[in-house]
C-alpha cells in the first residue's frame, strides 16, 4: 500500500508556482489555442466523468482559473471548493466566479499534498494537470483520496503522449518546436511554458507509465480506475471510485 507521506523536496511545486504566476491573463484562451481546441473538450469529459448529484460537495484541486470548478457547479448544481497553490490563478478564478454569482463555488489557497480538510469531507474530487508538478504522485493521490467519502468519484485530466505513429511523431515535433514558437507569440511566459511542457509531459510517463496508473490509483484507495485517451492520446481523462461503500 502507498504511504501518504509528505515529500521533503518541493522543487517541482516551486517551479510550477513560478511558471504559472504570469499566465492567468491569457490562460483560458491560450490553453485552448495551443491545444488546437482540445483542452476544453478534455475538461468537459472530466466534468462528465464525475456523475454528481445536486447539492453534493466537490473538491476541485489545482483549480487554476476555475474553469472546471465553475463547470461542475453549473452542470450538477453542486457545492464546489476550488483549491490552488497559485494566488495569481485564484485571482483569475475569483473574477470568473464573480461574473456568475449564482454558482456555489468557494476558492481557497492550498496544496494538494497537504489538503486542509477532514477525512471524507467531499462527495467527489477532480484534479487537472497536477501530477507532473508534485514530487510524489503516489502519495499525493493517497492524500486526495483521503478527503473523499467512500463511494465518491475521483477524476483527473492530464496531458498524454500518443502511442501510435504518425501521431506520436507529430506530437513530438509540435511540443519540441511548434508549442514554444506559438507560445512566444503570446508572451515570454508562454514561451517558457511551451519549452517546459515538451520535457515534463513525457517525463511523467517515464517515471509513472500510463499503463501502471490504474494500479497506483488502486493502491491509493481508488477502485475501478478507468483511462480514456482523447485526441489520439494527447489528452488523458481518468476516473475511479473511492474504496468502500457509502454510509
Amino acid at each position: 500500500m502507498i504511504r501518504c507521506t509528505l515529500p521533503t523536496d518541493d522543487t517541482r511545486k516551486h517551479h510550477a508556482r513560478e511558471l504559472f504566476a504570469g499566465l492567468p491573463r491569457h490562460y483560458d484562451r491560450a490553453g485552448a489555442a495551443l491545444s488546437f481546441g482540445q483542452d476544453p473538450r478534455w475538461r468537459a469529459a472530466l466534468v462528465d466523468a464525475v456523475k454528481a448529484r445536486p447539492g453534493e460537495r466537490i473538491l476541485d484541486v489545482a483549480t487554476g482559473t476555475g474553469m472546471v470548478a465553475a463547470a461542475l457547479a453549473r452542470r450538477y448544481g453542486a457545492q464546489v471548493v476550488g483549491l490552488d497553490q497559485s494566488p495569481e490563478m485564484l485571482a483569475a478564478a475569483r473574477a470568473r466566479i464573480e461574473r456568475s454569482p449564482a454558482l456555489r463555488v468557494t476558492l481557497i489557497e492550498g496544496e494538494a499534498e497537504r489538503l486542509p480538510f477532514a477525512d471524507g469531507e467531499f462527495d467527489h474530487l477532480t484534479f487537472t494537470y497536477l501530477l507532473r508538478y508534485v514530487e510524489n504522485p503516489a502519495a499525493t493521490l493517497c492524500e486526495l483520496a483521503r478527503v473523499v467519502t467512500p463511494g465518491g468519484r475521483i477524476a483527473s485530466l492530464e496531458f498524454g503522449v500518443p502511442e501510435r505513429e504518425p501521431w506520436r511523431a507529430l506530437w513530438r515535433a509540435y511540443t519540441a518546436v511548434g508549442l514554444p514558437a506559438a507560445g512566444r507569440l503570446i508572451s515570454r511566459e508562454w514561451f517558457e511554458v511551451g519549452r517546459f511542457l515538451s520535457r515534463s509531459i513525457p517525463d511523467l510517463y517515464v517515471r509513472h507509465p500510463l499503463e501502471g496508473m490504474p494500479a497506483m490509483w488502486r493502491e491509493a484507495g481508488i477502485e475501478a480506475a478507468t483511462v480514456r485517451r482523447m485526441s489520439f492520446g494527447a489528452g488523458v481523462v481518468m476516473w475511479g471510485t473511492r474504496a468502500g461503500a457509502r454510509g
